[in-house]
């Protein structure tokens, strides 16, 4: 097991460094680049002469590419263009709101989306296996955005259910601790604060967990099937084995694997930024602070970040799910 994850944090190491190094040229490639984007429309020959001085873009490439690393390694990304405040002040603040929201969606995708999926396979054919294939194929199909949009106006406007936007009510006293606001509130008692950016929470979360929850359903209704017909399935059945015992030592455990890989990639994708939710709830997390820095303003010390900062989160998220292989299935160690 200590092998498995030396070698996978390894694998992450190096991944790192690579996309590092694309985002390193890519900034250097864009039309304009940073210093256009820095000095916008005051920008004249002489200024950005200063400032590419200043900046270090006119020393040999090798050297710039160095003092970048370093920079990724301390955490300076400098500061951003819109607001002049540190870049890791701007997305320490919005990076919460977006785990908040990614963790709540993937919760429910992951707790709805392994037991249908499940029953779905052992009802094949039947009415729950239809009703289910057939809402999952809807799930994915209709944009994040219009259901966003249909379950607002429907449970916000129509039903007045769930509050139309924000985190959290106005006026509401929440003191801030770690940025996320139901936890906030929980440690500082403020237990009204807490259920009411809980209420806020709720939708926003369901909007999310749509897609993620109609994939994991269709991903573990295939791989239940494919187990239920091996061989070992009917050698436990034959001889006489429990069928709670089948169903968890042989049935679920093996048509994990495929499972894990798609829980982990749902992951990585939304806390890289849910950009369409956090537009239509108003969130104010990661997905609105990329749509604000592609803007008008070009913030390309936030985007960089922001880019590398989405890389890590889907670096990490895969060895986490290649650790759980070895949980899973013990074969995966000795591999």
């Amino acid at each position: 097991m200590v092998r498995v994850i030396l070698r996978r944090l390894i694998q992450l190491v190096v991944t790192l460094i690579a996309l590092t190094t694309l985002v390193f040229f890519w900034l250097r490639s864009l039309p304009g680049g940073p210093v256009d984007a820095l000095l916008g429309e005051r920008a004249t020959p002489q200024t950005r002469e200063l400032l590419t001085r200043a900046l270090g873009y006119d020393q040999p490439i090798w050297v710039q590419y160095g003092r970048f690393l370093k920079n990724v390694v301390t955490g300076n990304f400098g500061n951003s263009i819109r607001t002049g405040e540190p870049v890791t002040d701007v997305i320490s603040r919005a990076f919460p709101a977006t785990v908040e929201l990614s963790v709540a969606a993937i919760i429910i995708a992951v707790g709805l989306g392994v037991p249908l999926g499940y029953l779905a396979a052992r009802h094949r054919g039947r009415l729950l296996d239809n009703t289910t294939i057939i809402v999952t194929l809807v799930g994915i199909s209709i944009p994040i955005f219009f259901l966003g949009y249909l379950l607002k106006d429907w449970l916000t406007q129509g039903l007045h259910i769930f509050p139309p936007s924000g985190r959290i009510s106005t006026g509401m006293d929440n003191t801030d601790v770690t940025g996320f606001f139901v936890l906030d509130g929980l440690l500082t008692r403020e237990l009204d604060a807490s259920a009411d950016a809980l209420w806020h929470l709720v939708l926003p979360a369901l909007t999310l967990a749509t897609i993620p929850l109609a994939i994991i359903i269709r991903i573990t209704r295939a791989s239940v099937l494919d187990v239920l017909d091996e061989d070992y399935i009917r050698t436990a059945d034959a001889k006489g084995l429990r069928n709670p015992t089948i169903r968890k030592r042989h049935v679920l455990r093996n048509a994990l694997l495929p499972v894990v890989t798609i829980i982990g990639l749902q992951t990585g994708a939304l806390l890289a930024g849910a950009v369409l939710t956090e537009k239509v709830y108003n969130w104010g997390g990661l997905g609105t602070l990329i749509t604000d820095s592609i803007g008008g303003s070009r913030d390309y010390p936030v985007l960089q970040a922001l880019i590398l900062l989405a890389a890590a989160v889907f670096v990490v998220v895969n060895l986490v799910v290649d650790l759980s292989y070895a949980i899973i299935d013990p074969r995966v160690r000795v591999r």
